[in-house]
């Protein structure tokens, strides 16, 4: 299929699942409905089957109650079935593999095969969670140098690998937050968040049973240091804040914002989501943030497709340290590891086992495989990717209909408003992202953070080419050039995707959740 959606005649004639559809002039093909592995195969058959039992039988070794009165209604299906199946079916998803990804603020980032043979050595993949920490030296060893690496990248002294996301991370933090000040006899309820936070942290705060305060942003992009000082009072627990920020703008005042938090008693929280763009080059630790959490499965390049599994490890300073989480990892005067939970101010636990454990392997080779140097390459190039993406935007006069919505320069990420495009063109930004899939690209984030009209957050990440850059600005350039003799191309794309424009509040209050059978 060409860029402009039509389509050759070899190929309109070339699959007889495929439905032909005409639209603006041009044939657009589309495939029919996947059948369902409930709707394939035919009763018998079989992808395997169990060997006969050569073993004396036993019965009564679950209770009655849970054995099933009759056989589950499962799918039959022959081995090729299978595989075609689900093959299939990892061929309709956008993944980082065959296609650019610059999904704002979630650094989707290349992830090197290396770091996935290491984590799949049997010494790791098959170690039990329940095995005695005698026994399991060599992975307690990897998480306390894991423990040790991201001290030094942060900048505070301590560490848990606990949580299970940097959602869980925030909910540790707060929750770290909140014992500090009840271990001083303080009754403190309001955390302020920016708006150009995290959608996560007002949700955290809430979980943890405080009040979100939001705090305003600066002509600059930064936080409003006025409304700040007018806001944190003697009630306020702590500031939850990323530097840089969703607006891919890194706050100068870092250091006065630290001054007026710390100034009432009040702890500083840092929201790791936007370390890609800093690491090894400075440390929230240094910039007066007390907690610290990581998104190991996206700086650290953990695949975190699909919903998981991630890790949200929190790094702390001196004062929070006594509320951490157990068990913790310790390391014995003679070079031997094991599990603390002699923490009398613990928080407690927030998840089984230790965490996600092929996480912590996978960003340690990630860590060690780059060093210092590496890391702070990293983010330099990531820094690089999207002041070099924006300019290319500009250059092809995208910035007309486009523009950077605060700063002229950027971090890692910046956030364009399709205000103007929306009114001098009539398409919207979520027409332009859904058009973009025509092209081979995965859409930016569309319509967040909530204070930029029409926005579209972008980040390129440090793993992506010059020439991906520039096909991704041309690809922009030539929508909006489309759309000013019809817009309704982009109104009603896509075009290429197994499944065109979805009605999406229908499918988030309605969603089909149930296979008949």
């Amino acid at each position: 299929m060409s860029r402009n959606g039509k389509l050759s005649d070899n190929e309109l004639h070339a699959d007889p699942g495929i439905e032909i559809h005409a639209h603006a002039g041009r044939k657009v093909r589309t495939e029919r409905e996947t059948r369902t592995v409930f709707e394939k195969g035919a009763p018998g058959r079989r992808a395997f089957v169990c060997p006969e039992l050569d073993v004396p039988a036993r019965d009564g070794l679950l209770s009655e109650r849970f054995r099933r009165a009759e056989p589950p209604r499962l799918p039959e299906l022959s081995e090729p079935e299978i595989v075609r199946h689900y093959v299939n079916l990892s061929k309709r998803n956008f993944d980082l593999d065959s296609g650019f990804y610059p999904l704002g603020s979630c650094t989707m980032k290349h992830n090197p095969r290396l770091h996935e043979r290491v984590a799949a050595l049997p010494g790791h993949a098959r170690l039990h969670p329940l095995q005695d920490p005698a026994r399991a030296q060599g992975a307690l060893e990897l998480m306390w140098n894991l423990e040790r690496a991201l001290s030094e990248i942060a900048g505070l002294p301590h560490v848990s690998l606990q949580p299970s996301a940097g959602s869980h991370g925030e909910l540790a933090g707060v929750l770290l937050t909140r014992a500090y000040h009840e271990d001083r006899g303080e009754r403190r309820t309001k955390v302020l968040t920016p708006d150009t936070a995290h959608g996560t942290n007002p949700a955290t705060v809430t979980m943890a049973g405080l009040e979100v305060v939001k705090v305003g942003t600066n002509a600059d992009g930064g936080v409003d240091l006025d409304d700040l000082r007018a806001k944190a009072d003697e009630a306020t627990a702590c500031l939850m804040l990323t530097n840089p920020n969703t607006l891919g703008i890194f706050d100068a005042n870092i250091e006065e914002i630290a001054r007026i938090v710390h100034g009432v008693g009040a702890t500083l929280y840092y929201d790791g989501a936007n370390l890609n763009a800093v690491m090894g080059v400075t440390r929230p630790g240094d910039m007066g943030f007390d907690i610290v959490h990581f998104n190991l499965h996206k700086t650290f390049t953990q695949p975190h497709g699909g919903g998981g599994p991630g890790s949200g490890p929190i790094a702390v300073s001196d004062r929070i340290e006594p509320y951490l989480m157990v068990p913790r990892v310790v390391r014995a005067d003679d070079g031997t590891f094991d599990l603390d939970t002699d923490r009398p101010k613990t928080i407690g636990r927030l998840r089984g086992f230790q965490g996600n454990y092929g996480t912590f392997v996978r960003s340690y080779a990630y860590i060690r495989s780059l060093g210092a140097e590496g890391l702070k390459d990293a983010s330099q190039v990531a820094v690089l990717n999207a002041n070099y993406l924006l300019a290319r935007l500009r250059a092809l006069g995208v910035a007309d209909r486009l523009p950077l919505a605060y700063g002229k320069l950027c971090m890692h990420e910046f956030v364009l408003s399709g205000a103007p495009m929306k009114r001098e063109l009539q398409i919207k930004t979520l027409d332009l992202a859904k058009r973009l899939l025509d092209y081979g690209f995965h859409p930016p984030t569309v319509y967040f953070p909530l204070l930029v009209d029409e926005a579209l957050l972008v980040e390129p990440t440090e793993t992506e080419t010059r020439e991906t850059l520039d096909a991704f600005a041309e690809a922009v350039a030539e929508i909006l050039r489309e759309a000013e003799s019809d817009p309704e191309i982009a109104r009603n794309a896509p075009y290429s995707t197994p499944v065109r424009r979805l009605d999406e509040a229908a499918a988030a209050k309605r969603p089909v959740i149930r296979q008949p059978v």
